[in-house]
């Protein structure tokens, strides 16, 4: 109802605008039903993004076996996502901590695909390292406070959203640095991406 929301249309728009074709969805921890907070709605529609439809899911693990990358918003989240559905911790990152682990690894070959990157970014990750939150991996859940802490937020999944958009678009040609695709490239098809 806070950050997933706004990252869902935030990522949505930023994947459409590299010509990736996927799906985004959200999913959160409470119950069904509930829309975005009005804070959200108002930073979405300042950047031409509409969550005033949102309704809130839960996840459930048919979710997060059908999405290619499951994007939960801390690391509790992601414990709560690898004990439903272990076999998904591969391909199971905060936004912080993939863009983290993409800008420290050998960028994403042109014939690379999606779940091939994924794991080589999930080598040498454990279970144990995630027991703890961290700011270094979580993204502040403003709610409750005030709207300055939800502009933060924003401002945060603003950059992370675009991050992601260059990682997961169509690459082109080899490069020595990081992979900033060329928007002509053609677009492959995608199942969802899930966040939390």
């Amino acid at each position: 109802m806070c950050r997933s929301p706004l990252l869902e249309v935030l990522l949505g728009s930023a994947l459409r605008a590299r010509g990736v074709d996927a799906h985004v969805h959200s999913a959160g921890t409470m119950a069904d039903g509930r829309g975005a907070v009005p804070e959200m709605v108002d930073l979405a529609a300042e950047r031409g993004l509409d969550l005033r439809a949102h309704v809130g899911r839960r996840l459930d693990p048919d979710l997060v076996r059908g999405a290619d990358l499951v994007l939960p918003l801390a690391r509790e989240h992601l414990r709560e996502v690898v004990v439903t559905s272990p076999e998904a911790f591969s391909r199971t990152f905060t936004p912080k901590e993939l863009v983290r682990r993409a800008s420290a690894a050998a960028p994403r070959r042109p014939d690379e695909e999606l779940a091939a990157y994924l794991a080589r970014l999930h080598e040498g990750r454990t279970a144990q390292e995630l027991l703890r939150s961290d700011p270094a991996d979580d993204v502040a859940d403003p709610i409750g406070g005030p709207r300055s802490g939800y502009a933060r937020t924003a401002t945060e999944l603003d950059g992370l959203t675009a991050s992601i958009a260059v990682l997961l678009a169509p690459v082109r040609g080899t490069t020595a640095g990081p992979v900033f695709p060329d928007d002509s490239a053609p677009a492959p098809s995608a199942r969802p991406f899930q966040e939390m």
